[in-house]
């Protein structure tokens, strides 16, 4: 029978799964809006349109939302490689 190795790498915790969901969804959302305002652009829409309604919102959420989705990406990284790092030191 052959001795059994720790498991190199422990089962993601859960702040890693929320810090993964919640970039993935950011910008999920952002891509989403960006292609709305191609669209929109695309059927016709003028500047004066895209400045009432939900549109600003929409047109706002892609400079905000991808930059935060990326940063929440780096810190999902900085904290699965501080984690990789003390498995393998124990």
């Amino acid at each position: 029978m052959s001795p059994t190795t720790p498991d190199p790498m422990p089962a993601p915790g859960r702040l890693e799964r929320v810090l993964a969901f919640m970039s993935l969804g950011i910008a999920l959302l952002a891509i989403g809006c960006f292609f709305a305002i191609m669209i929109g652009t695309a059927t016709g829409m003028t500047q004066a349109d895209f400045g009432s309604g939900i549109w600003p919102m929409v047109a706002v959420l892609p400079m905000i939302g991808l930059p935060l989705a990326f940063v929440l990406i780096i810190a999902l990284l900085i904290i699965t490689w501080v984690k990789r790092g003390r498995a393998n030191r124990a």
